[in-house]
């Protein structure tokens, strides 16, 4: 047996031929380190002994990065909305247990998640998912750091890609008139208007209930937003506090409604039984359930667009050509944030700060006028 000075371990080669490192921590316990070289087993010695000298956990040895992985997402899985939790279920399924899930847990490196994050860039992967991806990793390598399963958060140490802000493809004020046009035959024409008079989410749309809209007060309120997942649809809570929201509505929107809400009458003598109105949503599919977002992009949305003579863009434009179209008319923002749920105001300026100039203009009109005479 090698020995090294007192209190800083000790390596020796076994009978089945392997090499094994022992080091007696402050405590008083043993851990062990075993290699298939002398080296191998000096290795995990030497990052023990930094680790003592660090006040760092001794990492484990055994485990895998699949099999921690696995664990910490049951672990925070109470804590998560289950729309959240399947986000980063998805993300370390898809993404990092194929590549990292072998690797032992405390041999992770930053390379190792520098190389993770550069082959998904290469394979195509939206910067903006690869962030998304870094963000799991550290917060899940960050909670192995507390646990003492890992010496450090190498997560810590890599620089993620930096997302490029994808170009925000909005209606004119021509466009949207020729958009709304394009809809009144549609069986979903008032969720249009709505959408675009409001800059209400697809998802708080989907899930807004007729007790929660009162058309005498030209007023409505988001309660609850959906989300499609692998489960069924989950209706949960607005995010923040501000996004629980009263909204009020235009005169356009609540004529769009209450023809809405007479066809929906219709539709629900004609099936009975058929129908489902147990949540009795406002948007509803053809029998009082909720509406799969894929279907109305495809068997709505999309032929709007065509019917307008407008390009593709997404749902969500809605909500951002609602955004532009304010601001173009000089609305504050803390309005507009207000309207959108924004928590703060400062976001409003950041994403939409495309549409600020017609702002600025009018306000060095009124400056003018000011001190001008």
């Amino acid at each position: 047996m090698a020995k090294r000075a007192n209190g800083e371990g000790s390596i020796s080669k076994r009978v089945d031929g392997r090499w094994e490192a022992r080091i007696t921590l402050p405590n008083g316990s043993r851990r062990a380190f075993y290699g298939k070289t002398r080296a191998e087993a000096h290795r995990g010695l030497t990052e023990a002994l930094k680790a003592v000298q660090d006040g760092l956990p001794i990492v484990g040895e055994r485990q895998t990065v699949a099999q921690y992985l696995v664990v910490w997402l049951e672990s925070v899985k109470p804590s998560l909305r289950d729309t959240t939790w399947t986000r980063y279920e998805g993300l370390l399924r898809l993404h990092a247990i194929p590549t990292l899930g072998k690797l032992r847990l405390a041999r992770l490196s930053p390379q190792h998640l520098q190389t993770l994050y550069a082959n998904r860039l290469t394979a195509r992967l939206h910067a903006t998912t690869v962030g998304h991806l870094h963000r799991v990793l550290h917060r899940a390598l960050r909670q192995a750091a507390r646990w003492g399963l890992v010496a450090r958060n190498v997560a810590d140490l890599v620089s993620p890609p930096k997302a490029e802000r994808a170009e925000m493809r909005t209606f004119s004020p021509a466009e949207a008139q020729r958009f709304l046009e394009a809809t009144s035959e549609d069986r979903l024409s008032a969720l249009y208007v709505v959408a675009l008079s409001t800059g209400m989410r697809e998802g708080e749309l989907l899930a807004l209930a007729w007790d929660a809209v009162d058309l005498d007060r030209v007023s409505l309120e988001v309660r609850a937003t959906v989300h499609r997942t692998r489960q069924g649809f989950v209706f949960t809570p607005p995010k923040t506090p501000k996004s629980r929201r009263q909204v009020l509505l235009t005169p356009l929107a609540v004529a769009a409604l209450r023809r809405h809400k007479a066809a929906q009458a219709e539709e629900r003598l004609r099936l009975g039984a058929a129908w489902d109105g147990s949540l009795d949503l406002v948007f509803a599919n053809e029998i009082g359930r909720p509406i799969e977002p894929q279907n109305l992009a495809r068997r709505s949305y999309r032929r709007v667009l065509e019917r307008a003579g407008l390009a593709y863009r997404p749902f969500h434009s809605l909500r951002h050509s609602a955004a532009t179209l304010l601001l173009g008319r000089n609305v504050h923002p803390a309005i507009v944030a207000s309207l959108l749920g924004h928590a703060r105001v400062s976001t409003t300026l950041d994403v939409y700060s495309h549409a600020l100039p017609t702002m600025q203009q009018a306000a060095t009109e009124a400056m003018q006028a000011v001190l001008g005479g």
